[in-house]
C-alpha cells in the first residue's frame, strides 16, 4: 500500500520531525540547483532509459542484506534520497525476507518521487523476500541533507547514490547513527575515488590548453579512507568498507554529458565554472580519437558503499549499533568483508 505525501519541511511524517539540526557553514553544493536537476531528469518522459546506473548500485547495495545473519529484522527501514523507488525495487529480488514493515522514501525531488509513487502503485505492489512479503511505502519530499528522524525509530537506513551530494556529510552520518535502533544497519552506496577520471583530466588539459588556466568543472568526491573515517568518527560500530567499480562504455563524450544530465547527475557545486563550446570541444577530443589511438580504457564509476552500513558498487560501510549480547555482529560483519573483499575497522580492537 504506497501513501503520497508530498509533504514540506513543517509537516510531520511519522518518524520524521521538522529538520532542525545545525548544518556545516562548509557549503560546497549547491542543495536547490540539485533537486532542480533532479525534477528536470524525472520530468523527462524516457528517464528510465537513463536510470540504468541507480538501478544497479540499489541492486548490488540490497543484496548485502543476504549476507547479514539471519537473526536480524528491520521492521522500519528508510530510503534516504530514493529517486524513483530503485531501493524498494530491489527489495523485491531479496531472497530472504527481513520482516519489514513500512518503508519511509525520502527525496528532495518531488517528481522523482511521484515517480516512485506511480510504479509501487502499478500491478505489482512493494514486496520483499522469496515468498513476496508486502510491506507499505510512504513518502516524504525533504531535502535529505536537512532531515532529521527520531533516536531510534529505524532499523535500516538505506542510502544509494545521494551522499555525494550532501555537504555535512558527518552531520548526516550522526543523525543517521542517532536514529537507528540498537543493531540497527545502515547501508550505503555512493560514488568517490576515482570516478570519471579520465574525464577530469580531460577538463584540464582543455583548460590548460584554451584559456592558460584550470577552472573546477566537476564536483569534489570523497576517498575511501576519508569515507571510513568518517564512519568511525560518527560513533558507528564495526564499519565495513568495500569498493566496486563499474566500467561503462560511452562512444564519445557528448553521450557521457547527455546521460549524466539524464540521470540528474551533473556538477552542481557552488565554485564551478561555466565551460564554453572550445573547451568543450577540446576537453571531448581526447576522449574520442586521442583516446582510442593510445588504447586508453573508458570511463569507470567508483562506487563507495557504506555499510554502517550497506552495500554499494564501490565502497561499502557496514555499522551495526550497540550489539546485542545474543548476536555474533563481528563474527558476521568478518565474514561478509572476507567473501566481498572489504575491511572491519576496529574488528578486533
Amino acid at each position: 500500500r504506497v501513501q503520497e505525501k508530498y509533504m514540506s519541511a513543517t509537516r510531520l511524517l511519522r518518524g520524521l520531525r521538522p529538520p532542525v539540526r545545525r548544518l556545516s557553514s562548509v557549503q560546497v553544493f549547491d542543495r536547490r540547483l540539485k533537486a532542480w536537476q533532479r525534477d528536470a531528469a524525472a520530468a523527462a518522459s524516457d528517464y528510465d532509459r537513463y536510470a540504468y546506473l541507480r538501478d544497479e548500485v540499489a541492486n548490488r547495495l540490497v543484496e548485502r542484506l543476504d549476507d547479514i545473519h539471519e537473526s536480524y529484522s528491520f521492521a522500519e527501514v528508510v530510503d534516504l534520497g530514493c529517486g524513483s523507488g530503485h531501493v524498494r525495487r530491489a527489495l523485491g529480488a531479496l531472497g530472504n525476507d527481513r520482516g519489514i514493515r513500512r518503508l519511509r522514501e525520502i527525496d528532495c525531488s518531488a517528481r522523482m518521487l511521484r515517480r516512485s509513487a506511480d510504479d509501487a502503485a502499478g500491478p505489482s505492489p512493494p514486496v520483499h523476500g522469496a515468498e513476496g512479503t508486502p510491506f507499505e511505502v510512504e513518502q516524504a519530499c525533504l531535502d535529505e541533507e536537512e532531515v532529521v528522524l527520531e533516536r531510534e525509530s529505524v532499523d535500516l537506513v538505506v542510502c544509494s547514490m545521494a551522499l555525494h551530494w550532501i555537504n555535512d556529510l558527518p552531520g548526516t552520518l550522526k543523525m543517521v547513527r542517532r536514529a537507528l535502533k540498537p543493531n540497527g544497519l545502515f547501508l550505503c552506496a555512493f560514488l568517490g575515488g576515482e570516478t570519471l577520471a579520465e574525464m577530469r583530466s580531460a577538463f584540464v588539459l582543455a583548460d590548460l590548453e584554451r584559456r592558460g588556466g584550470v577552472s573546477q568543472h566537476m564536483s569534489p568526491l570523497v576517498s575511501m579512507a576519508d569515507a571510513g573515517a568518517l564512519l568511525q568518527a560518527s560513533g558507528l560500530a564495526l564499519p565495513t568498507v568495500d569498493t566496486e567499480t563499474i566500467v561503462i562504455h560511452y562512444p564519445d563524450a557528448w553521450t557521457l554529458w547527455h546521460h549524466l544530465r539524464s540521470m540528474g547527475e551533473s556538477a552542481a557545486n557552488l565554485q564551478r565554472s561555466a565551460v564554453g563550446l572550445d573547451p568543450l570541444l577540446a576537453a571531448a577530443s581526447p576522449r574520442s580519437a586521442a583516446a582510442q589511438q593510445l588504447g586508453l580504457p573508458s570511463p569507470a564509476n567508483d562506487f563507495f558503499s557504506f555499510y554502517g552500513a550497506d552495500e554499494a558498487c564501490s565502497m561499502c560501510l557496514l555499522a551495526v549499533l550497540s550489539p546485542g549480547a545474543d548476536q555474533p555482529t563481528a563474527g558476521v560483519l568478518a565474514g561478509w568483508a572476507q567473501h566481498h573483499g572489504g575491511v572491519v575497522a576496529g574488528a578486533g580492537a
